[in-house]
């Protein structure tokens, strides 16, 4: 199964950082620490992140 990283999943969805944390309920830097391995992913961000994103969510995960 790929694997791609949460920012290539996000602009895969041709969403903008702040697009996709405002949908997340997030702000930007916290979805940018995320996407730069900075902090955990969540399962439950996870779940949230391939449902926007209309990815399996283990296609999130590298």
């Amino acid at each position: 199964m790929p694997k791609i990283s949460a920012k290539a999943a996000r602009v895969n969805a041709d969403l903008t950082l702040k697009e996709a944390a405002k949908q997340l309920g997030m702000s930007y830097q916290n979805l940018s620490l995320l996407e730069n391995d900075e902090d955990k992913i969540t399962l439950g961000t996870a779940k949230k992140m391939a449902k926007i994103y209309r990815i399996p969510m283990d296609f999130i995960f590298r």
